[in-house]
């Protein structure tokens, strides 16, 4: 794993805890599991440019699904 890839590991993953707590205090199902995914994937996505993709697609998701 390169510096690049752990950098946007650390960015999605605190967007992520942000997502989560804001989809929690608002009772938004949909923010709430978002912020879970976004916390989660960097464990499993190794390439850099794969990583920035989901992450920026993850972080867009609840803007478009309303639940």
């Amino acid at each position: 794993m390169d510096t690049a890839a752990i950098l946007w590991s650390l960015l999605f993953g605190s967007i992520g805890m942000g997502y989560f707590i804001y989809g929690r205090k608002q009772n938004h199902t949909v923010t709430r599991y978002t912020g879970v995914a976004l916390i989660l994937f960097p464990y499993v996505v190794t390439d850099t440019v794969t990583l920035v993709a989901i992450g920026v697609l993850l972080l867009v998701l609840p803007r478009f699904i309303k639940l």
